[in-house]
């Protein structure tokens, strides 16, 4: 799992309550939500590479 570090995030109280709403929608929990949003856009703008997709089971041909 990669490591993690704690940080302070100051946002308009209008936006938090979004993001518990949509987390509660998605039943995530609200960092979990803000996470999932952050990777999404990194991702799409091509600033996170994708994770490499499973290959499932090697075997010997």
């Amino acid at each position: 799992m990669a490591d993690r570090k704690p940080f302070l995030l100051r946002m308009d109280r209008q936006m938090l309550d979004a993001l518990q709403r949509w987390a509660n929608d998605d039943l995530r929990s609200l960092n979990g939500q803000i996470e999932f949003v952050l990777r999404r856009a990194l991702q799409q703008t091509g600033r996170l590479p994708e994770p490499p997709a499973d290959r499932g089971p090697r075997t010997a041909d």
